[in-house]
């Protein structure tokens, strides 16, 4: 069961990571269209504010299709075979379930309780020119999640030679069709009470204070290691847990309104302390680097500089944690945990300094999204969370140093004087190339030729530390990291080979096993699936 929920985890972050540009597109011409900030140029009629509503208009895209994105995004990451064509499968029968219960609803809305439907009231939206009940992101998931199992269930049926035609895709979308009916009739049943718990939760919600941002915060950091963190911070930014439409559509849609405020962020959009994860991100990721360098020895110091600067500015700029939070994670989850309390403790007192908006990744988020759009009218909020920030950068050093020293953790430079801390050469890293292009050559590599590019060997380097292709069971990957299970724990080797290979880290519980690899994890899977794909030829 948990194997299947990181799964979906995984797969949600497919679509969510369109959302840095399109975000930033938005922002930004949202910024452009600013009077406050651009002057009588961006005044409407101008051909300045035009262009930019143009712009504007397209980088809407995302975020106006949410669910259709998300339908799209699913079986990307879920689909065991012809992902291409499950994606096909899925947006069809997404569009025949929404035709389907759109004609429910015009025919008897009142006996489902939506009596407004046809004038398209609250509750009611339009998905590709289908008027539907707004089921938003969940409803998408739920039809993807139906025809992900039925593609994977009946995909390679066999068929008499003369219904050949029906195979395949065309199997899953007959099939499909006739599944949606009931589906959308018990859509039309449910859903009205769902929406009704939504609405309730969301006046509970804005007045849940600051305890429901420590626990929200709290649950968000501690749940990365498992993958499960998806599930906590996902429905209130895109779906209509906190506000219609997440944190961040309504954040963007009301940017100008805000702008022109005179009332503080906090009484404008309380709502906005759910998105303020971000916060430990750049501050209390600083003060742990911090810590690991004032703790290092001091013949290690250079090297533990140069292994730090790098992931720190990832954590800080653009909101990547993974490289800096797993250096001590396993050889010290005592302060994952601290750092996952602090998480929460530092959003919650961000919230009751009056600090709120959309700070959910680094540096280039904070002033894209938030600082420069409103900093004109807002300054002395962001003035005070940046003081009380670093206030927590100096609390997470004071903490994790005095744990380090006094538990003698492992982390980055107090290693024992047989374990290096080491930075790679040019030369270096010419040898690690040959000695990686040699694995992707071997057979258990797949045979590989010419120059691979560096996922490539990556990916070849990984299968053989995996334990060969013949060892894999399953592969799929979040936004970040691998997931593979394998069938025989006992060949995957430890860590080191995989960080030797270009990982930045190993988990591994059972058969299940996380290699964390960075941003550029789906090219990574997809050369181990074109290794796994070939036959296997001997190396001419």
């Amino acid at each position: 069961m948990m194997k299947q929920i990181q799964r979906f985890g995984g797969a949600m972050f497919t679509p969510v990571l369109l959302f840095a540009f399109a975000g930033l597109a938005v922002a930004i011409s949202t910024l452009f269209q600013n009077e406050a900030v651009i002057g009588s140029l961006a005044a409407p009629g101008t051909m300045w504010s035009e262009i930019w509503g143009v712009v504007a208009k397209g980088s809407w895209t995302v975020f106006v299709n949410m669910p259709l994105v998300f339908v799209v995004g699913l079986p990307i990451g879920l689909a065991r075979k012809q992902n291409a064509r499950a994606c096909l499968e899925a947006v069809v029968l997404y569009l025949t379930f929404n035709y389907f219960l759109g004609q429910i609803m015009e025919n008897w809305g009142p006996t489902f309780g939506v009596p407004n439907f046809a004038e398209g009231g609250p509750g009611v939206t339009t998905i590709a020119g289908i008027k539907t009940l707004d089921m938003g992101i969940l409803g998408g998931l739920i039809i993807a999640g139906v025809v992900v199992y039925l593609h994977n269930r009946f995909f390679d049926t066999n068929l008499p030679e003369w219904l050949g035609i029906f195979k395949g895709s065309t199997f899953i979308y007959t099939v499909g069709f006739f599944v949606m009916i009931p589906v959308a009739f018990l859509a039309a049943v449910v859903w009205p009470h769902v929406q009704q718990l939504f609405a309730a939760s969301q006046g509970y919600l804005t007045h849940a204070g600051a305890p429901g941002i420590w626990v929200y915060g709290f649950l968000n950091r501690i749940l990365i290691p498992t993958g499960l963190h998806h599930f906590i911070y996902t429905p209130f930014l895109y779906d209509n847990v906190a506000v219609p439409g997440g944190i961040q559509t309504y954040w963007i849609q009301h940017l100008s309104e805000f702008a022109a405020s005179d009332k503080p962020l906090i009484q404008l959009f309380p709502q906005g302390g759910f998105a303020l994860f971000g916060s430990e991100k750049v501050f209390g990721c600083l003060g742990i680097a911090l810590s690991f360098y004032a703790t290092s020895r001091p013949e290690k110091r250079k090297k533990v500089l140069g292994l730090l600067i790098p992931a720190t500015l990832t954590a800080m700029m653009a909101g990547i944690t993974e490289p800096l939070e797993f250096t001590f994670l396993f050889v010290a989850p005592v302060l994952f945990v601290i750092h996952s309390v602090l998480a929460g403790f530092i959003e919650m007192t961000m919230y009751l300094f009056g600090v709120v908006g959309y700070f959910t990744m680094g540096l280039i988020e904070y002033s894209t999204m938030n600082w420069i759009p409103l900093g004109p009218r807002f300054w002395g909020t962001y003035l005070v969370q940046v003081l009380v920030g670093l206030a927590y950068t100096a609390i997470y050093f004071i903490i994790f140093s005095f744990l380090i020293r006094k538990f003698n953790f492992r982390t980055p430079g107090r290693e024992e004087d047989d374990e290096e801390t080491r930075l790679f050469t040019r030369a270096d890293y010419q040898e690690k190339k040959e000695e990686l292009r040699a694995k992707a050559e071997s057979p258990a590599g797949g045979g590989v030729k010419g120059e691979p590019s560096e996922n490539a060997v990556k990916a070849a380097a990984f299968l053989d530390a995996l334990g060969g292709r013949e060892n894999i069971a399953e592969i799929t990957n979040c936004a970040t990291r691998l997931r593979i299970t394998v069938k025989d724990e006992s060949l995957v080797q430890d860590g080191s080979a995989f960080k030797a290979s270009g990982a930045h880290g190993l988990v591994v519980n059972g058969p299940a096993v996380q290699v964390i690899v960075g941003l550029s994890v789906p090219m990574v899977r997809e050369e181990m699936e074109n290794l796994m794909g070939r036959e296997g030829a001997e190396p001419e």
